[in-house]
């Protein structure tokens, strides 16, 4: 997506030689008209698959689920890294591995909001190793709904999650894929 790549270019920064901060228009602050349009592109990616759930975790990929679900007319779950007092011990739990906070988390989803005859659309912000999209798959499987597919905001081609997760027959839609960037050279977007 053509408006996407032009924005990371635009506004992405490059930290650490792996680490792409776009936190000023899509995960910290988020440009709503912008991701609006990212939701839309969701929507019409997805349009035929008769979605009545988007299933993300918890934090960044929370704004743009909900700026997505409002083109399917559905609710939005997301997976909580950490149980509250106010929830169920009757939940789905999967265990994720974050390469940005070097730390394992249970992300838990409560069995009243997610089963059998839900349509999921998974949504998230980045994409690179699998590990979200991995766990967030395993709550769908555990539920009993049906997978659609995922959309991803931002895939980083160059490491294995993806491939991976498509190669287990899962959908996978990146609306930008990221072949290799760096400080020195930039961005440089798959065809």
């Amino acid at each position: 997506m053509r408006l996407l790549e032009d924005r990371i270019r635009k506004d992405g920064k490059i930290k650490g030689g792996d680490v792409l901060k776009v936190d000023g228009f899509l995960n910290h602050m988020i440009d709503v008209r912008f991701v609006a349009r990212l939701g839309e592109e969701f929507a019409r990616l997805y349009k035929d698959c008769g979605v009545n759930k988007i299933l993300t975790i918890e934090s960044s990929g929370i704004g743009v689920a909900c700026l997505t679900a409002q083109f399917f007319d559905c609710p939005v779950v997301f997976a909580k890294k950490s149980k509250t007092s106010n929830m169920s011990d009757d939940v789905y739990s999967a265990e994720v591995a974050s390469y940005t906070h070097s730390n394992v988390n249970k992300v838990t989803v409560s069995r009243e909001y997610l089963g059998k005859g839900d349509r999921v659309l998974i949504i998230d912000d980045f994409l690179a190793r699998g590990c979200a999209l991995t766990g967030l798959i395993d709550i769908v499987r555990q539920s009993g709904a049906e997978l659609v597919g995922a959309g991803i905001v931002i895939e980083k081609a160059y490491q294995d999650g993806g491939k991976k997760i498509r190669e287990s027959g899962v959908r996978v839609e990146s609306l930008a894929r990221i072949s290799s960037m760096s400080e020195e050279d930039g961005f440089v977007f798959c065809d």
